[in-house]
This record gives C-alpha cells, sequence and structure tokens, in this order.
C-alpha cells in the first residue's frame, strides 16, 4: 500500500486551484463579439498640440445574459517621429450595444495598426 502525504502548502495549493473554477464549471461562458468601426484621427487640438484616436466598438451580446459588462484591451502599435514605435495596450469597458473610446497622442504620433484583446466572457444565455 502506498501512502500519499501532502503538505499543508500543496493541500492550500490544489484547494485554491479547485475554487478558481468552481464557478467557470457551473456555468457556461460565452464571448461577445466586439468590432471596431468609424475609427479616426482628429486634427491637433489646440493649446494641448494633442490628437484625438477614436473608435466605435460594437458589442454583439446576443449570446450573452441579460444586462452583461466586461472589461477588454485595445493594443495599439504608436508610430513617433521623435522616439521609437511602441506597443502599447489600453483596457476599457464593454457594454451592449456600443461604446465610444479615446486615445490621445502628441501631434507627432500616429497609430500603425491596433487590435481588440482580453475580452472578458461573460454567462452564456439560458
Amino acid at each position: 500500500m502506498i501512502a500519499v502525504r501532502f503538505s499543508t502548502l500543496e493541500f492550500l495549493v490544489a484547494a485554491i486551484g479547485l475554487i478558481s473554477i468552481t464557478p467557470a464549471v457551473g456555468e457556461a461562458l460565452c464571448k461577445p463579439a466586439l468590432s471596431l468601426n468609424d475609427v479616426q484621427f482628429s486634427p491637433i487640438e489646440g493649446p494641448t498640440l494633442q490628437r484625438k484616436w477614436t473608435a466605435i466598438v460594437s458589442v454583439d451580446a446576443s449570446r450573452c445574459a441579460a444586462n452583461s459588462t466586461g472589461f477588454f484591451e485595445i493594443v495599439a502599435m504608436r508610430l513617433s517621429e521623435n522616439a521609437p514605435d511602441l506597443e502599447f495596450r489600453e483596457q476599457f469597458f464593454w457594454s451592449p450595444p456600443s461604446i465610444k473610446v479615446d486615445l490621445y497622442f502628441s501631434a507627432d504620433e500616429a497609430v500603425e495598426r491596433y487590435r481588440l484583446e482580453n475580452i472578458t466572457p461573460c454567462i452564456c444565455r439560458d
């Protein structure tokens, strides 16, 4: 007969792991479909010498339970005339049917590309 012994630390790690997956097992998770639309870059604005990048994020949460909301990130590549190019991410809150997002850039900066990542799942509609 083989005796298996767990240390207190091993037991706690296993228990935390099981507790953290319990909600996922109990309820099915879905992802809303997010898309970027009406992307625009403003002219340089007044005394701040900034440009505003705006977009409408359409949220199709038809697979989600009523009143679902969550978070997502926009990952963008910033181009600059006076600094190295930089990929960065900003977190936003999603809510159906759409939201408007704004990012601010200096006059010598532009956006090369962008994408959506880390979209919070929702509880599936019954």
